[in-house]
């Protein structure tokens, strides 16, 4: 097999496509567009966010939301991280998301976008890596399935390809897990 190396890069994939929502000093919602973060721990998301509007808020109010962008909001999503909470205050409105406090923490939830993650700042590491505790996960009933639970086939979270910078649509079910894998042994 010939392999190409690349030496230390962000290629993993899926790369989930999170649109981080906060609230100002003045209770001002906000949202920017990050990549690079996932799941930590049982109950813990890891997000590295570097110095934005987003990290001032999350540093005030030790809350933030973490919504999932999908496919249908692709370019409200790609919008809010293209501009910056600091030079533009009325963003979410301009993409057009309008948002709910979160009963949970005190952090916006935007309408639109159907599954959100709710979390308490638990830490700080290595200067700009967030570590947030879920307190709540909440999902549209728009794409919940018969069991009650959230249904891939209903909701069409994007991912980030660092290489060519484009978002893709997670696509169609490739196995079950737990299972298939009963096969081998």
């Amino acid at each position: 097999m010939n392999r190409k190396n690349f030496g230390a890069k962000t290629y993993l994939f899926p790369q989930p496509v999170m649109i981080i929502g906060t609230y100002d000093e003045n209770g001002i919602a906000n949202a920017m567009n990050a990549a690079w973060g996932g799941i930590a721990g049982a109950d813990e998301v890891m997000i590295d966010l570097g110095s934005h509007k987003t990290t001032d808020n999350i540093m005030k109010t030790k809350a933030f939301t973490i919504s999932i962008a999908d496919a249908e909001h692709t370019v409200e999503c790609d919008y809010v991280g293209l501009v910056s909470g600091k030079n533009e205050i009325n963003k979410l409105e301009k993409a057009g998301f309008t948002v709910t406090k979160s009963e949970f923490v005190n952090a916006p939830i935007i309408n639109e976008l159907p599954l959100t993650l709710e979390c308490e700042l638990k830490e700080i590491i290595d200067g700009g890596k967030y570590i947030g505790k879920i307190i709540n996960v909440s999902a549209d009933e728009r794409i919940l399935g018969e069991d009650g639970l959230v249904d891939l086939t209903k909701f069409h979270p994007i991912t980030f390809d660092p290489v060519h910078h484009g978002y893709y649509k997670i696509g169609e079910k490739a196995g079950n897990a737990f299972k298939d894998g009963l096969k081998l042994k």
